[in-house]
């Protein structure tokens, strides 16, 4: 699996991350839906951490950290940023929570957890790069898509503290397309905002203004019935809680599931525009 490489692309997806209680049965959990394998990873001062990679390729990272952080299992997106307090400056600026950080994790980097003015969690990351890791449409091995109530409003908030439109060397560009705004990485798109019936308060996470991760599997049907077998469930209602109609490409096979833990991620079949 082939796509855009964003990882030295300040501004862009860099990195997905997982704050798992157990680590072991995440990566037990995560090896038999996705056809995953694990290699030990670094994350500074010991913390538990593994590089899930599928054929050789790093995809995300998993670290025992729910319960240190005090954080709930789920998945983040991370982005690249130049200065991790600058970027954390420009979020309570703008608007935004900053939760955690910016945390150190000698040698690597140093990172934050913050949420935008609609309540989605991301993450910002200064520091090393994983190499070869990519997001994309079609091919990449992931997908990332925020699901908040005004793509436009949300373009603007992460615009300033990503600096999408600061016009630096090698950094991304944005398009408005309809009720969206896709962010392009050499042509490429690499993520997309898009406004739709979200619910800041619902009990339902399914619901609310997030960051979705879609990984993309060669058998979709497999890997539900892993899901179910291994402790996960399928989660219905299609990415937007049945709040929308679902997009002919959910239809076409896309399944909103969740893990043991509860986080929330969805698979998709590889090569799925």
């Amino acid at each position: 699996m082939t796509g855009p490489t964003t990882a030295r692309a300040l501004g862009a997806p860099c990195w997905l991350s997982l704050a798992a209680r157990d680590l072991g049965a995440a990566e037990r959990f995560y090896g038999a839906v996705l056809g995953w394998s694990f290699r030990p990873g670094e994350l500074g001062a010991g913390a538990p951490y593994a590089v899930g990679e599928r054929d050789g390729v790093p995809v995300a990272g998993i670290a025992a950290l729910a319960a240190e952080l005090a954080v709930p299992v789920a998945w983040t997106v991370f982005f690249a940023v130049e200065d991790a307090d600058a970027a954390v400056a420009r979020i309570r600026e703008r608007g935004g929570t900053v939760g955690v950080g910016p945390v150190a994790y000698p040698p690597q980097g140093r990172a934050a957890l913050a949420t935008d003015r609609d309540g989605a969690a991301f993450g910002v990351w200064e520091g090393r790069l994983v190499d070869r890791w990519q997001v994309g449409e079609r091919a990449a091995p992931a997908w990332v898509e925020l699901h908040t109530r005004d793509a436009f409003d949300a373009a603007v908030f992460y615009g300033g503290v990503l600096r999408w439109a600061d016009g630096s060397p090698g950094c991304c560009e944005t398009s408005y397309e309809e009720d969206r705004v896709v962010l392009r990485r050499a042509g490429v798109a690499v993520a997309r905002l898009d406004g739709g019936p979200v619910e800041a308060a619902s009990p339902r996470p399914q619901l609310r203004p997030r960051w979705l991760v879609r990984f993309r599997v060669p058998d979709v049907a497999a890997s539900v019935a892993a899901v179910t077998e291994h402790g996960g469930t399928v989660v219905p209602g299609g990415e937007w809680g049945g709040a929308r109609e679902p997009e002919a490409a959910d239809a076409a096979g896309r399944v909103v599931v969740r893990d043991p833990d509860g986080a929330l991620f969805t698979l998709e079949a590889a090569g799925t525009p």
